[in-house]
């Protein structure tokens, strides 16, 4: 039986291991790149929306990606779809700043349209209005939440 040569983390699932640039870009092996965000750290939504917010803030929007799908996988079902589609929001900034127009607009309208049922009563002071007027412009760094 051929043994893999897929990158693994410590519990031996694949994950690539290529260092990657700032954007999430693979870079060769052997370059110096970005820390990436761990995976599967446990936060509440106010932490997950303060680190992603601290990463969009940095230019970092593939990173606060990471964090958002953290949240997206541990959230009761009930804020799945929100936590997904801040997710999708961070992935379109990503290919915005990438250069990838044609993903970006298929990302932000899609994290649109997912948090958009939030509207009316967004969970955790996620400034849902503010996100969806973000997207439609397409301009500056969205704010996950309103402020204080």
């Amino acid at each position: 039986m051929p043994t893999s040569s897929r990158d693994r983390d410590e519990q031996g699932r694949a994950r690539n291991a290529r260092p990657r640039d700032g954007l999430g870009r693979p870079l060769p092996y052997g370059l110096p790149g970005v820390e990436r965000q761990p995976e599967g750290v446990p936060r509440t939504p106010a932490e997950a929306l303060a680190e992603a917010q601290r990463l969009l803030d940095l230019g970092r929007p593939f990173h606060a990606h990471e964090v958002l799908e953290d949240a997206w996988k541990a959230a009761p079902e009930a804020e799945r779809e929100l936590w997904r589609g801040l997710a999708q929001l961070a992935v379109g900034l990503t290919h915005a700043a990438r250069g990838n127009q044609a993903g970006a607009s298929a990302l932000l309208s899609r994290g649109t349209r997912n948090i958009s049922p939030y509207l009316d009563d967004p969970p955790h002071g996620v400034d849902v209005a503010g996100l969806v007027a973000w997207a439609a412009s397409g301009t500056g760094v969205p704010r996950l939440t309103a402020p204080s």
